[in-house]
């Protein structure tokens, strides 16, 4: 089986050199001598400042927007946050002392400080099952 391809012809003409600047065909002409170009500033002040204000306010629009987002997906507030008291709560069962209820409360601690400040807020050592203790870990 045959396939036809079609085809495009290009047509171009040569012109014959022109004669310029009192130069003839065939010679070398000396490159022409431009002054600097310089560019004039048309532009008025006000135009100068209402683009520089739009600049501004675009870069502006810009860093509020990416605060905003970061806040949005869980950034940090740029304050501090306060550090909250872990409690503890703790119900007494039969047979528990203080010491040990005390290495429960907080382990790293030492366990005669957390005893001392139970009895002192208690007003008692005595402990009845079924009672609950708060205790606010630091």
């Amino acid at each position: 089986m045959r396939k036809e391809i079609q085809m495009a012809a290009l047509m171009y003409t040569v012109e014959a050199p022109r004669r310029r600047d009192g130069v003839l065909p065939g010679t070398v002409a000396r490159p022409r001598v431009r002054p600097v170009a310089t560019r004039r500033c048309n532009r008025s002040a006000a135009t100068y400042w209402r683009r520089r204000i739009v600049a501004a306010g675009i870069a502006i629009g810009t860093v509020l927007m990416a605060a905003h987002a970061g806040v949005a997906l869980g950034g940090s507030p740029l304050t501090a946050p306060e550090r909250r008291p872990h409690v503890v709560t703790r119900v007494v069962q039969p047979g528990d002392t203080l010491w040990k209820i005390a290495g429960e409360l907080d382990p790293k601690a030492d366990p005669r400080q957390i005893v001392d400040e139970l009895v002192a807020a208690r007003h008692t050592s005595a402990l009845v099952p079924g009672e609950t203790i708060i205790w606010l870990a630091a």
